[in-house]
């Protein structure tokens, strides 16, 4: 044991555990979200008590989350998981029942003061659940054909949920994150193969039944992949929140018009600019820079986590960060590629930055247990 070792394991456990924090990690999720601080004091123009201080009180509380759960024994949250999905999955069969509705949708539930959307919650469970599974099952199983079939269960249970709410983007991140804890648990390549195959050849049929007796799709379905391949064609109608988004977009140029001056938010033609559209503000106010020094935050996040889940000999424990993770870069990648007209409008928020409690806080508490698989792996 070296003299550092040995002076480290002399100090009492609790503050043994604050020097283990992944502090760099706890920095960088402070930046993403002061950045998004930034920008809702932007689009609600100057005023701070719109969205900006609502989100830096469900910043506080979700922080604070985030060290709790990081000081808890990773042991615990492994042995919840099953518990945590079931919970999960009760509150999103509870949507169906009791939701409210918002914008067309049934996605949240109201518990009291707070509204809580379950499928946020399921994003962190079904992860959870799936780290906890493929710990308990040997190895040697992973690919066989029985033990494929529990995890692809457990993910379209509350994948099929989702959609009937509808959500569409929550769904995909939902199938992207349970196919990703499969896929870095060792899953053989072939079922990956199989689904892809499967996949584009639906597509295709998709496209061939457009006009037949056997079309597989309605028409307004149609048209708005009509729209995201060509914007242009409805500009007022479904394909305006994706023009106005590239309008913004290239407005920014290399350093954009400074903070504060974006045309497009400030005259209100950007739609859900405290939202699902923040990023096109940030690039119409700091231009390309802007953009590319938010992504380079992520990017640093992700490499703090997967430094931290491959130096993890646990299996639980680097199962469950890789999967957190994952699915935090599918938020950002959706988001990003949504507005910028690179996949269709499937309202996804950018995590950290955009207005939301439930989303924010959850996503902070899955930040918590990332931590308390740093802090409590073997040593």
């Amino acid at each position: 044991m070296s003299y550092l070792e040995y002076n480290v394991k002399t100090i009492p456990t609790g503050l043994r555990k604050v020097l283990y924090f992944n502090w760099p990690l706890v920095l960088l999720v402070a930046a993403v979200a002061a950045v998004g601080f930034l920008m809702l004091y932007s689009v609600a123009g100057g005023r701070l008590e719109v969205w900006a201080e609502p989100q830096m009180k469900r910043f506080a509380v979700g922080m604070t989350a985030m060290l709790v759960i990081g000081f808890v024994p990773i042991w615990f949250w492994r042995n919840i998981s099953a518990v945590a999905y079931l919970l999960a999955l009760l509150l999103l069969v509870a949507v169906e029942f009791f939701g409210s509705i918002g914008m067309g949708a049934q996605r949240w539930i109201e518990l009291g003061p707070l509204r809580l959307q379950p499928s946020e919650l399921m994003k962190v469970a079904l992860v959870m659940l799936l780290a906890a599974y493929y710990d308990w099952l040997d190895i040697k199983k992973t690919s066989h054909p029985l033990w494929v079939l529990i995890p692809v269960l457990i993910i379209l249970t509350p994948t099929v949920l989702v959609l009937k709410q509808p959500d569409l983007g929550t769904a995909i991140l939902l199938l992207a994150g349970g196919g990703l804890v499969m896929f870095v648990a060792g899953v053989s390549l072939w079922y990956f193969g199989t689904v892809i195959a499967l996949s584009v050849a639906l597509i295709f049929a998709v496209f061939e039944s457009r006009g037949t007796d056997w079309q597989l799709i309605e028409d307004y379905q149609f048209r708005r992949i009509d729209t995201f391949l060509d914007p242009s064609s409805d500009p007022l109608g479904a394909g305006y929140n994706i023009t106005q988004a590239q309008i913004a977009l290239g407005s920014g140029g290399w350093t954009g018009r400074g903070f504060m001056q974006g045309s497009q938010s400030r005259l209100n033609f950007l739609p859900e600019k405290h939202t699902d559209f923040i990023f096109t503000t940030l690039a119409e106010e700091f231009g390309f820079v802007g953009a590319v020094s938010l992504l380079a935050l992520y990017v640093l996040i992700l490499v703090f986590c997967v430094q931290s889940a491959l130096s993890n000999r646990d299996r639980f424990s680097s199962l469950l960060i890789l999967g957190i993770s994952g699915t935090f870069f599918l938020f950002f990648m959706v988001n990003m590629s949504m507005v910028t007209g690179l996949m269709p409008v499937v309202g996804v928020p950018l995590p950290l930055v955009s207005y939301g409690g439930t989303a924010m806080i959850i996503l902070l508490g899955a930040f918590g247990l990332v931590q308390s698989a740093h802090i409590h792996r073997p040593r």
